[in-house]
């Protein structure tokens, strides 16, 4: 097994401002935006786009959630390993909503095939679009892309892309690694 880092601490840090820009740029005051972190790794990122979003540019009220999609995959009961569910927070509707997914890395487009399934029980949004960390754009099962990326990544079956936050890991780093 061997391991390349993609990006250091300050490659994510300018990265996750630039998001933060994009983002600005087609939402504003984020008055009729959403942020949904998907469970379990997009969550550190949608709380860490907020709070940049407050903290360095002073936008205020950004609507945060958190949305489980365990149950809504479509290879829930094909593993080996049973899944266990995360916890969905979304304290508010999302009718008439501009939703903004966030996921760490798009791989296959499969998570983000059952986000869309799974956002619809609490309302119908105006607009969904998608913004992740890493792109693997070679990989997709589904015709799913972001509207906002991080980086591209072109890596291949036996490789996996392993961000690390430094509130669980103790660094901000993306990790290329063969198995």
């Amino acid at each position: 097994m061997s391991q390349k880092v993609l990006l250091n601490h300050k490659e994510v840090t300018i990265i996750l401002h630039r998001l933060a820009c994009q983002l600005i740029e087609n939402h504003l005051d984020f008055k009729n935006t959403i942020l949904i972190g998907i469970q379990p790794r997009g969550t550190q990122l949608a709380t860490r786009l907020k709070e940049i979003l407050e903290t360095e540019y002073q936008i205020k009220n950004i609507a945060l959630g958190f949305l489980d999609i365990t149950f809504f995959r479509d290879d829930f009961r094909r593993g080996e390993k049973s899944l266990e569910a995360n916890k969905t927070k979304i304290d508010f509707l999302v009718e008439d909503k501009k939703v903004i997914f966030i996921d760490d890395v798009l791989y296959t487009g499969r998570s983000i095939n059952a986000a869309l399934s799974a956002i619809q029980s609490f309302g119908r949004p105006s607009e969904v679009e998608l913004l992740v960390l890493i792109d693997r754009r070679f990989s997709r099962h589904l015709p799913i892309q972001p509207d906002y990326r991080g980086r591209q990544v072109d890596a291949i079956n036996n490789e996996k892309v392993v961000v690390k936050w430094k509130e669980t890991s103790g660094e901000d780093s993306v990790e290329l690694i063969t198995i």
